[in-house]
């Protein structure tokens, strides 16, 4: 995955200033999410969406930004698919909830730079995934409205024990 160094000066510029002087540094990259802690993320993720009966797409990227799993419900519209794994790079490469980036698009100003970005999606519904204090990999999910794309994106976190911010 690559994010031109514009974008990285951008999230600089976006997420910079006297909040940031207050928060921690994000988390560091680490090494790739396996292939069954995967699984239980998506599993519960999966639940999470059956339970409501809502369509999704969910992915889940390594911390290199390889689509490790992929699950798609039945009768869920097709682009979710490409949205909930740009949902996840976006996460990945920002080391942020996408959450974030839709409210400063949202707000106006520079934000809407983000707008301008490629393979950017600043929509609620991705989450960097982390685990001993290092990112591991991103969840994205898409397919029904933003703010329940991350309630099933929050349910496969909560199965692994990740908080997500």
């Amino acid at each position: 995955m690559k994010f031109p160094l514009p974008a990285l000066a951008l999230a600089a510029f976006l997420f910079a200033g006297p909040a940031a002087a207050q928060q921690s540094a994000p988390p560091p990259y680490g090494a790739p999410i396996t292939l069954d802690l995967a699984k239980k993320i998506v599993t519960a993720a999966e639940a999470e969406a059956v339970k409501n009966n809502w369509q999704v797409s969910i992915a889940v990227i390594d911390s290199g930004g390889h689509l490790v799993m992929l699950q798609k419900l039945d009768n869920t519209q097709l682009v979710s698919i490409r949205v909930s794994e740009a949902k996840a790079k976006t996460a990945l490469g920002f080391r942020l909830p996408t959450k974030m980036l839709e409210d400063a698009v949202t707000a106006g100003g520079a934000g809407t730079r983000l707008l301008a970005l490629e393979e950017v999606a600043p929509f609620e519904g991705g989450f960097p995934i982390i685990v001993d204090g290092k990112i591991i990999g991103a969840i994205g999910v898409a397919g029904v409205f933003s703010s329940q794309d991350a309630q099933v994106a929050r349910a496969g976190l909560a199965a692994i024990g990740n908080p997500s911010r």
